[in-house]
């Protein structure tokens, strides 16, 4: 009896504290957001086809956070984010389409692609010292001029019809594609709370000092962090060419802001040292949500950039607040009082 007792009372403190965090506040959003959906679409929001189109395109925003997730955890920022899925989308299609190339060796093209794209930028980051900032700005300038090369004005829509239906295919209207995304949302936290690699990533955002003192080298995690920015961007532009009827140099223009939205929002700390998997998640479904309730009510695009925007510069103002907050009560909480308060 006693025993039960014990788990249930470990289940509600851990219950308590979760409805604390940032992920229970954006499940609660994410909830309530598609209520409010359903109710104004008169009940078809949750039917079957509109959930599958719903999730289909949620698969990129998702790989898109994680991967710019894993660049913040170490301090850093991938402004190439876009430009890389857009390249690697059109590299994949061109291959496909113009080269004849089989779908299974131009989908791994691309992702080895983009994986080194991530390893030389990281590089270039350590061996320069210079910003992350300055370093991915000139690689997002250099991969559009590399995209527009490829595919000029044109889309190009005549690649594989397997990889088409792996990008449309949904069982039970869950589509593949969403799928792919959430089991590297699952593979990406396993490697960062389970594994030593992702521990040292953590401990070289959070401390780089304390990092270095004990034996870990931040220059090696900032690279391999990278490395990993760009593979998760990589089997975003796979999806992405799958799901979509064609590829043109306007793939990725509009991923760089989601990509900063849903780590931001979801708990990420721009310090690095931190990384919230499920709240990265979740924080895409709310922007995916906007993003239905801009088609839903016919609103201006614009109007949805602003809101993220808005949540976004909120957010990062609202944790900028806190550790305020929490650096000035330290040193008071820590001083010994006078020996007349005792």
């Amino acid at each position: 009896m006693s025993t039960l007792l014990d788990q249930q009372g470990r289940a509600a403190e851990v219950l308590r504290r979760f409805s604390r965090t940032t992920a229970a506040m954006l499940l609660l959003v994410v909830v309530a957001g598609s209520v409010a959906l359903e109710v104004a679409s008169s009940g078809s929001f949750l039917e079957g086809p509109s959930v599958r189109v719903f999730l289909q395109y949620l698969a990129t925003p998702i790989l898109i956070g994680l991967a710019q997730m894993v660049a913040l955890c170490v301090g850093q920022l991938n402004l190439a984010v876009g430009a890389l899925g857009g390249f690697t989308a059109c590299l994949t299609g061109v291959l496909m389409a113009d080269h004849g190339v089989p779908a299974v060796i131009a989908v791994l093209v691309g992702l080895l692609t983009a994986t080194a794209v991530g390893l030389v930028t990281g590089i270039v980051i350590v061996a320069t010292q210079i910003n992350g900032f300055i370093v991915t700005l000139a690689t997002m300038t250099i991969l559009l001029g590399a995209q527009y090369r490829l595919v000029g004005t044109r889309t190009v829509d005549g690649y594989s019809a397997t990889l088409r239906d792996l990008g449309t295919a949904a069982p039970l209207d869950i589509p593949l594609v969403f799928v792919t995304a959430i089991v590297a949302a699952g593979l990406l936290g396993a490697f960062m709370y389970r594994t030593v690699a992702g521990r040292r990533l953590l401990a070289a955002g959070g401390n780089p000092l304390a990092a270095r003192l004990s034996g870990i080298s931040t220059d090696r995690q900032i690279v391999l962090a990278h490395t990993l920015s760009g593979l998760l961007v990589g089997v975003a532009a796979v999806t992405a060419t799958a799901s979509l009827p064609g590829v043109n140099r306007s793939v990725g223009g509009d991923w760089l802001l989601p990509s900063f939205a849903a780590p931001i929002i979801g708990g990420v700390a721009l310090t690095g040292g931190s990384i919230a998997v499920f709240g990265t998640v979740l924080a895409a479904f709310v922007t995916r949500l906007i993003d239905a309730a801009r088609a839903q009510f016919s609103l201006d695009p614009s109007w949805v950039n602003l809101l993220i925007g808005l949540v976004v510069l909120g957010t990062v103002a609202g944790g900028h607040l806190h550790q305020t907050r929490l650096a000035k009560s330290a040193p008071s909480a820590a001083s010994p009082q006078p020996e007349g308060a005792r």
